[in-house]
C-alpha cells in the first residue's frame, strides 16, 4: 500500500478540488478507497484536522483556503522560517517580542529557512497568522527519499521539511531508485499546488545506510563534498618550503621547547605552546597558530571556498575541512619534528598569571612532542615524563587565569558531549559522555587568553578606527534565564540572576553540581538555549558568557574562515598597513550562519548515531529523562545511550495527557497525572529509523529516583 505521506497529498488535492464543501468519509473512501486501506485514510484525514488543514463536523470534512488579502485588523511581519518536527511554523524576527507561531496550514508554500512575509490578522475574534508571501528560498535544493505511487514518482524530503513530497517527473530521476536518498532541486511550485515539481540532481545512495545519511546530512545544511579543481590545483601547487627571506622576516621559536596538545585522533593541528622560564618566577608562554594566511591570499580560488564553507565541519565519524586536505593536513597543522609558519601571541606571566607583556608577530617554530588529551592528563596526575614540569607549570598558570575569569563573571559551559565508539562499518558499539579534564581546559585557557589579548590590541589602537572582526555574546534575555531558573528550581537546583556576576557564578555551581549526573546533558543544553548566540561582528559589543570586554576569534584559521580574515588584518595593522576588506560585517553575517548550519550537521550526526544505536533494540525498556515538553507529545533522553526521542500523547499509558508549556508539564485529563521536566521516567522504544533520524516511545510510567530498585 502507499505510504501515509502520499495519503496526505491526495488527500489536500481532492479538498482544494472541492474548496468550501463539507465531505463524508464514506464518499471520500468511494473516491480515494482503491488507492488506500480503510485505516490509512481515516488516519490521515485525522492528521489533517490535527494540523489545520481540515476542518472536521462529526464525520465530515472540509477545506477552506485561506486567502491572501489583508483582513480586517491585519498587518504583516517579515522574518526566517523555523519549521518543527511537527509541522508547525515559527517566525524569527527582530519585530517580535518572542517567536511567532505558524500551524501547518499557515504555511502555505514555505519551507524551513525561507524568508517571508507573514500576515497576522483577527478572525472572528481569534488572532492568526499564515504566510502571505515567499520573499527568498534558504535553498532550491533538498535531501529526499524516493519513492514510486501508481506510476508516479515522489521525494519525501528530510529533515524540517519532511511534511513535503516533491512530484518528480520521470525523466528527472536520474537513474534513482525507489528508497534511495537523492538531492532534488526545486522547479516550480504553482498557486493552489499542494505539491512542488523538482527534479533529481544527484544520487546519495540507498537510504538509511551509513555513508548515504552523513552525506545527506552535509548538504542539507548547504556543505559541499568536494572541492573545487581550481581550489585543489592551487593546493597542490603551493610549494613544501618557504623563502629564506620569508623566514628572516619572523621571529624564530624553533630552539624554544613547543608541543601541541589535541584529541587523539585529531588529523589537524593549529595550535601549539611554548614554555620559556624567566627569572622572578615569570613564564613567556607563546601561543603559536598556523599562519594559513600565508597559503591562502585574498582573491584566489582557495579564499572563495574559504569563504564560501566559513567553517569545517565536525560529524561523528568525519571531518569535512574548510581548507583541502594538503594544507589543512599538511602544510598548515603543526606537525611534530617539523619548521612551521606561525602568527603567535607571546605573553609574558607571573605566577599570579598576570599578564605583564604581550608581543605579536610572525614566527617560525618546530613542535617537538604531539600530545593527546589522555597522555597529558596522566602526566598532571603524577606519571612521569620529561615534560612534566613545564605541562605541571603552565596547568598551573591555566588555573589561575580560569579562577580569574569565573571571579569576574565567565560562565563556564563545560559541553556535555555525546561520543560514540564505532566499529568498521561505521556503525556505534558504545556510546558516552566526552568528559573535559584539566588537559582539555589547559589549552582552552590558553587559547581565550591569545583571543582577548588580539582584540584587546587591535581595538585598543588609539584615534583609529580599525576594521576587525569580534566575537560577540549579547545580554540573555530576561524571560529565557527565569523559564531556566524554574525548571532548575523543579530539579532541586537554585539559580541567581540579580547580578552578571552571580548569573555566573550560579550557572557555574549548578553545572559542576549536575556533572555525572543523569540530568547533566539536559541542564548543560537548556542552559546554552538561555543564552543569546554568540556571532562575529564589526561592532564589538563584548562577549557577555565570557566577560570578556574584547575578545575574537584568531586560534584556528585552519577551520574558521573568521580567524583567516583577523590573521589578515592583524597582520596589516602590525606593518602599517590599512587594510578593508569588502562586505567584512556581511562576511561576518555569513559566517555566524554557516557556524549555526556545522552546528546543526554536527547534531544530527550525532542523532543518526544515537538512532543507529538503539535501533536493534526495539521492544526494550530504558529509564530516561523527559527533557522536552510540546504541543504534541513529550521528549525523552534515555540514561544509558544519551539518546532522545519523542513520546506522542496516544503512546501514554493511563490516560488522555494535555500539555502545559508555561508549567513545563503535561497533565492527565481525568487522573490529573504529572510528569515534568527533568522527571525520570520509564520508556519502551517503539520505532528507529535512521532515514528521518527520529525514535519513538511509548511512556510507561515514572521511574524510581537513582540508586532505588523499581
Amino acid at each position: 500500500m502507499p505510504s501515509r505521506p502520499v495519503a496526505d497529498q491526495a488527500l489536500k488535492t481532492f479538498f482544494q478540488q472541492h474548496e468550501g464543501r463539507f465531505i463524508s468519509f464514506k464518499r471520500i473512501r468511494k473516491q480515494l478507497g482503491e488507492q488506500f486501506h480503510k485505516t490509512d485514510l481515516h488516519e490521515a484525514l485525522e492528521v489533517l484536522v490535527q494540523e489545520g488543514f481540515l476542518e472536521k463536523s462529526g464525520s465530515q470534512f472540509c477545506y477552506r483556503a485561506r486567502s491572501n488579502k489583508q483582513t480586517e485588523g491585519s498587518h504583516a511581519v517579515e522574518g526566517i522560517l523555523e519549521i518543527t518536527r511537527s509541522g508547525v511554523g515559527y517566525l524569527v524576527s527582530d519585530a517580535l517580542k518572542e517567536d511567532l507561531r505558524i500551524p501547518p496550514r499557515g504555511l502555505g508554500q514555505a519551507l524551513d529557512g525561507d524568508r517571508v512575509r507573514v500576515h497576522l490578522s483577527n478572525r472572528n475574534g481569534r488572532r492568526e497568522a499564515y504566510v502571505a508571501e515567499v520573499l527568498e528560498r534558504a535553498s532550491d535544493t533538498f535531501v529526499g527519499i524516493l519513492h514510486e505511487h501508481n506510476g508516479e514518482w515522489f521525494a519525501r524530503l528530510t529533515g524540517k521539511n519532511s511534511h513535503i513530497d516533491f512530484l518528480i517527473p520521470s525523466d528527472k530521476l536520474k537513474n534513482a531508485r525507489e528508497q534511495d536518498k537523492v538531492v532534488v532541486r526545486l522547479l516550480h511550485w504553482q498557486a493552489r499546488n499542494p505539491m512542488p515539481v523538482g527534479e533529481v540532481v544527484e544520487r546519495l545512495g540507498r537510504s538509511g545506510t551509513h555513508q548515504t545519511e552523513m552525506k545527506a546530512i552535509l548538504i542539507e545544511q548547504g556543505f559541499h563534498l568536494r572541492f573545487p579543481k581550481a581550489a585543489l590545483q592551487e593546493a597542490e601547487q603551493l610549494p613544501e618550503r618557504w623563502s629564506s627571506d620569508e623566514e628572516q622576516q619572523r621571529r624564530d621559536f624553533r630552539s624554544v621547547p613547543t608541543f601541541t596538545i589535541d584529541p587523539v585522533d585529531a588529523r589537524d593541528f593549529d595550535d601549539a605552546l611554548s614554555v620559556q622560564p624567566l627569572k622572578d618566577g615569570r613564564v613567556e608562554v607563546g601561543i603559536h597558530i598556523a599562519d594559513a594566511s600565508y597559503y591562502v591570499r585574498p582573491g584566489t580560488a582557495l579564499d572563495r571556498e574559504a569563504a564560501l564553507r566559513g567553517t569545517s565541519v565536525y560529524l561523528v565519524d568525519r571531518c569535512v575541512p574548510m581548507l583541502p586536505e594538503r594544507l589543512s593536513n599538511h602544510l598548515c597543522s603543526l606537525n611534530p619534528d617539523a619548521d612551521k609558519l606561525c602568527f603567535s601571541v607571546v605573553a609574558t606571566l607571573n605566577e599570579q598569571a598576570e599578564v605583564e607583556q604581550v608581543w605579536l608577530g610572525k614566527t617560525v617554530i618546530h613542535s617537538r612532542r604531539r600530545f593527546t588529551y589522555e597522555e597529558v592528563q596522566e602526566i598532571l596526575e603524577g606519571k612521569a615524563n620529561p615534560w612534566r614540569d613545564t605541562l605541571v607549570r603552565v596547568n598551573g598558570l591555566a588555573r589561575h587565569l580560569r579562577k580569574k575569569r569565573h571571579a569576574s563573571g565567565s560562565i563556564d559551559f563545560d559541553s556535555a558531549e555525546v561520543k560514540f565508539r564505532l566499529d568498521e562499518h561505521g556503525r556505534p558499539v558504545a556510546a558516552f559522555m566526552k568528559k573535559m579534564t584539566d588537559a582539555n581546559r589547559l589549552i582552552e585557557e590558553f587559547m581565550l587568553l591569545a583571543n582577548r589579548l588580539v582584540a584587546a590590541y587591535v581595538a585598543g589602537q588609539k584615534g583609529k578606527s580599525l576594521p576587525f572582526v569580534y566575537r560577540v555574546h549579547d545580554v540573555p534575555d530576561p524571560d529565557k534565564l527565569n523559564e531556566l531558573a524554574d525548571i532548575a528550581r523543579m530539579m532541586g537546583y537554585r539559580l541567581d540572576f540579580s547580578t552578571p556576576v552571580k548569573t555566573a557564578r550560579s550557572l557555574n555551581a549548578m553545572l559542576s553540581e549536575a556533572r555525572g549526573k543523569p540530568e547533566e546533558y539536559m541542564l548543560n543544553t537548556l542552559a546554552i538555549r538561555s543564552m543569546a548566540k554568540a556571532v562575529y561582528s564589526t561592532d564589538n559589543i563584548g562577549h557577555y558568557g565570557l566577560a570578556f570586554r574584547y575578545y575574537t576569534h584568531f586560534t584556528s584559521p585552519i577551520r574558521r574562515y573568521p580567524d583567516l580574515l583577523a590573521h589578515r588584518l592583524l597582520d596589516a595593522l602590525l606593518r602599517g598597513h590599512s587594510m578593508k576588506i569588502a562586505n567584512l560585517e556581511s562576511l561576518c553575517r555569513h559566517c555566524s550562519e554557516r557556524e549555526r548550519a556545522a552546528a546543526e550537521a554536527e547534531r544530527m550526526s550525532v542523532k543518526l548515531k544515537q538512532v543507529e544505536f538503539l535501533e536493534d533494540r526495539i521492544g526494550e525498556t530504558f529509564t530516561a529523562i523527559v527533557s522536552g515538553i510540546t504541543d504534541f507529545g513529550v521528549f525523552v533522553l534515555t540514561e544509558d545511550s544519551f539518546s532522545e526521542g519523542l513520546v506522542a500523547f496516544d503512546r501514554i499509558s493511563g490516560d488522555y495527557f494535555v500539555a502545559e508549556p508555561r508549567k513545563h508539564l503535561i497533565r492527565g485529563v481525568n487522573t490529573k497525572k504529572m510528569y515534568r521536566l527533568g522527571d525520570r521516567v520509564r520508556v519502551r522504544l517503539l520505532a528507529a529509523d535512521p532515514a528521518l533520524r527520529t525514535l519513538d516511545f511509548a511512556l510507561l510510567g515514572h521511574a524510581a529516583p537513582p540508586g532505588q530498585s523499581q
